[in-house]
């Protein structure tokens, strides 16, 4: 049920609470790092030109990559999940759990693992393996989705493939872990638990990879409409103009290339794209219109944030815990949560 028709007041407001919630959080990830030094310093002393070289390798190549990077990658997790939900009409779709994560995950480690090649012409690299590899978990939930009764069981049914889809690409990820060298081995599992960490990577890779997610997003956000009349029905949806087959297909692609190359570069961290939906779902009702974007803004500060966290509250132990084990260990009580209470609905429980 839609609540009460937009306005562009609302609209602007949500966009700006939300803009000014990623600024937030972006100025608190340039004040965090093993230096003492602060954001406002750090800014200020570039905007005068006082920065020495030290300072500079510290704004330029450790801090201001990781904050463009943890909310490029927040951005396209969140408003992946936000489409997964809409065009499954599930609300406990994400790509983390239906696999497409995993999917992708096993792509890169098999990059990882046999180092890029190329066929033809086509340099094959990682985030085009973790494309690949999400395309074809994708591919295998749809046929499984299409054998299933429809219906209550329809959703359990995605879920339990999703669950299949993760733990046949963790098993595979696992053989190829036991087969490399101890040193790979460890790459590969630091790469899975999800890390931020892209300190020395080349600005013009951190750029194509903003610059491909935000293409898919804004993309994604041309299609709100059509999300829209979706969440009606797929036969109301063709009612009202929406050629459904041709808009799932389009949008569950879109979203699959943000996650995919995400996690190329993050590995996998789950369950942003979970919660922060559902969150701004709450706020600002289920429009797709205002709910993409904000979802987007949205999941890069939450993002951003859990970095931060992670990196913080673990400083004391000498160690940094990756972003991926934090954002499970707060999105795995919310998704028991949101389960419960779609077994209670079903069961005619509340």
């Amino acid at each position: 049920m839609m609540r009460a028709a937009l306005t562009p007041t609302k609209i602007a407001l949500c966009a700006a609470i939300t803009l000014v919630l990623w600024a937030l959080s972006a100025a608190l990830g340039l004040s965090s790092g093993s230096s003492a030094l602060g954001g406002y310093d750090l800014v200020a002393r570039w905007w005068s030109g006082e920065l020495s070289s030290t300072e500079q390798a510290i704004l330029w190549s450790a801090r201001l990559p990781r904050v463009v990077f943890a909310g490029v990658v927040g951005a396209a997790l969140a408003a992946g999940g936000a489409v997964f939900q809409a065009v499954l009409r599930n609300p406990l779709a994400d790509p983390y759990i239906l696999g497409v994560s995993g999917g992708a995950a096993l792509g890169g480690t098999l990059l990882l693992t046999l180092g890029s090649f190329s066929v033809g012409v086509l340099a094959i690299g990682t985030p085009l393996a973790a494309f690949g590899g999400a395309l074809a978990a994708l591919a295998a939930l749809f046929a499984v989705a299409r054998q299933a009764p429809s219906g209550r069981g329809a959703t359990y049914v995605l879920l339990l493939t999703g669950v299949i889809v993760n733990a046949f690409a963790a098993s595979l990820i696992m053989f190829l872990q036991s087969v490399v060298s101890a040193q790979k081995a460890q790459e590969i599992l630091f790469y899975l638990m999800g890390s931020l960490s892209v300190e020395g990577t080349a600005w013009p890779v951190m750029l194509g990879v903003s610059v491909v997610i935000g293409l898919c997003l804004a993309a994604l956000f041309a299609y709100a409409r059509d999300l829209n009349a979706m969440s009606l029905g797929e036969e109301e949806a063709a009612y009202l103009g929406v050629e459904v087959a041709k808009v799932q297909r389009i949008c569950l692609l879109l979203a699959s290339l943000a996650v995919a190359v995400g996690v190329a570069f993050s590995g996998i961290i789950g369950f942003v794209g979970l919660v922060v939906p559902h969150a701004m779902r709450l706020v600002v009702g289920p429009d797709h219109r205002v709910l993409l974007p904000t979802s987007a803004l949205a999941g890069a500060a939450f993002l951003t944030l859990a970095d931060v966290s992670a990196r913080s509250l673990f400083g004391v132990l000498g160690t940094t815990l990756p972003v991926g084990v934090l954002t499970s260990m707060i999105g795995a009580p919310m998704f028991l949560y949101f389960l419960w209470r779609a077994l209670r609905r079903d069961a005619g429980w509340a």
